[in-house]
């Protein structure tokens, strides 16, 4: 299966695959060398969305798991249209969990001002439960904050006090954290929002969507054999290396470099 992003946000998503589908492969490209996706025009990352899908497609994977809130906004649709591959994203399966979750049908969102002004959540949210009240807030310095070399650190408390701010006054009662990124400081997010405030993130639902959906189709590997997985990036190998085992939790042995002419890219 293949599994991308626009970084290293995505093998959050990776690790939970890897824990429901241990007899599965997996091939998993992270496309530093145009991060980050959040601030960029959505149609621009469309085109990157569907040239990492092909190839993808090219590799010969079963089914792609477009792990990339943004990217799943700004292309999923297409990407199910044009892949010959089923086609998975991250957003459906949290929008859904929400508005399961709630209590007073008040859910907030924090993500990136793509992922924000794509509209996608609303309209997943609202086609469940037209009553619920959506609360988007656009996050855009926590993706480098989480990245940096102290995720941990005050300003990033900070950060994450500023953007919930404007949820704690519409009074949600569950929030979906919409970047892959974000379930790193998920101890920040439970502690800024408090125990009674749900917070909800795409991995495990994510994961369960593509077991489901390779037991409809009959894709699935038999079950006691070991998967494999790949690593693969636009960028730089080693600081994928270093960065992707924070975010995998499991070790990130060789890291495989993947030009973006190899990708289709013509500019």
């Amino acid at each position: 299966m293949g599994v991308f992003d626009s970084g290293v946000g995505g093998l959050t998503v990776l690790h939970e695959c890897l824990v429901t589908m241990p007899h599965e492969d997996f091939v998993y490209l992270g496309d530093h060398a145009r991060l980050p996706y959040g601030p960029r025009p959505l149609e621009e990352v469309r085109r990157f969305a569907r040239e990492i899908g092909a190839y993808l497609q090219g590799q010969g994977v079963k089914l792609v798991v477009n792990a990339c809130n943004t990217a799943t906004s700004a292309a999923l649709p297409q990407l199910q249209a044009e892949l010959d591959v089923p086609v998975v994203g991250v957003i459906t399966p949290e929008a859904h969990a929400a508005v399961q979750a709630t209590r007073n049908r008040r859910i907030g969102l924090l993500a990136t001002e793509g992922t924000v002004a794509a509209g996608r959540y609303a309209e997943l949210v609202h086609a469940l439960d037209a009553g619920v009240e959506l609360v988007a807030v656009a996050c855009p310095r926590l993706v480098p904050l989480i990245e940096s070399d102290d995720p941990f650190g005050a300003e990033t408390t900070e950060a994450v006090r500023e953007y919930a701010a404007r949820l704690k006054d519409a009074e949600v009662d569950t929030v979906i954290l919409g970047c892959t990124h974000y379930p790193l400081i998920k101890p920040i997010f439970q502690r800024v929002f408090g125990r009674d405030v749900e917070l909800v993130f795409s991995a495990d639902e994510t994961a369960r969507k593509v077991a489901e959906t390779l037991a409809r189709k009959g894709y699935e590997n038999d079950v006691d054999r070991e998967g494999s997985y790949r690593f693969l990036t636009t960028g730089d190998p080693e600081a994928f290396r270093e960065m992707g085992a924070r975010f995998l939790q499991l070790p990130v042995a060789e890291v495989e470099h993947v030009e973006l002419a190899e990708l289709g890219v013509t500019a």
